[in-house]
């Protein structure tokens, strides 16, 4: 089986979607012969930290992509926007795959490869004009998107420069992209957000397939869980407001029972400053420490040093700092929507309410209150969450379901796969 791979956002050093993506491109690359096609900003990166034995090609498409992200970014600013600069997007992708088409072609129609899997871009708004010409079998995703913003936070949703969230569903009329779907041969869709976003008719070659993924040298945590009296609590992730880091802040500065206990804040973001703010004007410096921004080698050190993960982000597409977290055996507490609500459930972890802002500050303030005088359940839960993940979600054991994928959709299987079978 020889497999090629469209992964225009894959670089290692580059957080989200870009590292997502060239960890899972490079877990199939070490399992089976591929060849993998990315953008040429990556290359740097790329070469300094290898991709097994693939052989990669660099597609440069800066003649549109460097003036349309410019203008993205004037519009967009440094955070938020997210369903404007995917539109953005729309005419940079197509470019992108125009180009690795004209390249490839003539080894795609001498059916040098088995299938062709398109990693990324994971957004459902942006087609692939490769599917639309070829006959080789076609694995599409995992794709995500598509979780509606909760009627509670439309706030929320402005101070992130959602303009155009509310008219989102015109991609589906764009060109190419009911094409894409009709052709590919397997759609792998993260969670059931994304499934719900999908045509039905296009149920049956639909899988569950979730996008996170772990690297166990990085986040693991083998060893047996220990609990101080005094306990660590984090939150990590970008300050802005869906993520709800002031929830986790009010907990504190509402509860005398939690100011006994510590709260570490990873991240940096445009709230910061007023959060920063808050903990002098309640003199709780010594409870609540901002340290910014980390790489993923200090993110791992802080999860494995603090025993619960306070999460409780509103809006959550694919939760990659839950799922690492949980390899940390740290005892996640989430709100129940997202894909947060799909990787925890009540064996491994907490998930609170959907509600309005004061509601979930008051649920964040109960569960805390309670899992820190409790290390029976703290262990049982960090536990539960650490063998699950490990099971699932690293990224060898995520290449070998991709591979249980290509078999069914290349017919060398009759069973459809199951993403936690």
């Amino acid at each position: 089986m020889k497999v090629l791979i469209l992964a225009e956002q894959c670089n290692p050093e580059w957080p989200s979607l870009p590292i997502v993506g060239y960890k899972a491109s490079k877990a199939i690359a070490e399992l089976i012969d591929c060849t993998v096609v990315t953008h040429i900003r990556n290359k740097a990166n790329i070469e300094k930290s290898g991709f097994h034995n693939a052989e990669i090609i660099y597609i440069d498409n800066e003649y549109i992509a460097k003036p349309i992200y410019k203008l993205s970014k004037f519009i967009r600013g440094n955070e938020g926007g997210w369903t404007t600069a995917m539109a953005f997007n729309y005419p940079s992708y197509l470019a992108f795959e125009w180009e690795a088409w004209k390249l490839l072609k003539d080894r795609i129609n001498a059916e040098e490869f088995s299938l062709i899997h398109r990693v990324t871009p994971m957004s459902p708004t942006l087609p692939s004009i490769i599917a639309t010409k070829t006959h080789t079998p076609f694995v599409l995703g995992p794709l995500n998107g598509g979780l509606k913003w909760p009627e509670h936070f439309y706030d929320e949703r402005s101070k992130e420069k959602e303009w155009l969230s509310p008219i989102r569903n015109i991609y589906k009329y764009l060109p190419f992209r009911k094409t894409t779907l009709r052709k590919a041969t397997s759609i792998l869709a993260g969670f059931q957000h994304s499934i719900d976003d999908l045509p039905n008719e296009f149920r049956e070659k639909i899988i569950n397939f979730p996008e996170v993924g772990i690297d166990p040298k990085l986040f693991n945590n083998d060893s047996e869980r220990t609990y101080q009296k005094k306990k660590k609590i984090l939150f990590a992730s970008r300050l802005v407001p869906y993520k709800l880091p002031d929830v986790v802040l009010q907990a504190f500065i509402s509860s005398e029972l939690l100011q006994q206990h510590e709260l570490v804040i990873v991240g940096d973001g445009p709230m910061r400053e007023e959060m920063e703010k808050k903990v002098k004007d309640y003199h709780l410096e010594h409870v609540i420490k901002f340290v910014g921004w980390k790489t993923q080698a200090e993110v791992s050190q802080y999860m494995r040093e603090c025993a619960i993960f306070a999460y409780p982000t509103i809006r959550e597409l694919g939760a990659g700092a839950l799922v690492e977290a949980m390899a940390c055996k740290m005892t996640p507490i989430v709100v129940d929507y997202g894909a947060s609500a799909e990787l925890v459930d009540q064996t491994r972890g907490i998930k609170l309410q959907l509600a309005d802002k004061n509601e979930i500050t008051k649920q964040m303030i109960f569960e805390l209150e309670k899992l820190v005088s409790d290390n029976l359940r703290l262990k049982e839960l960090s536990n539960n969450a650490y063998n699950h993940v490990m099971t699932f979600y690293a990224w060898q054991a995520k290449a070998k379901k991709s591979l249980q994928v290509y078999d069914w959709v290349l017919g060398n299987s009759s069973k459809k796969p199951v993403f936690w079978e």
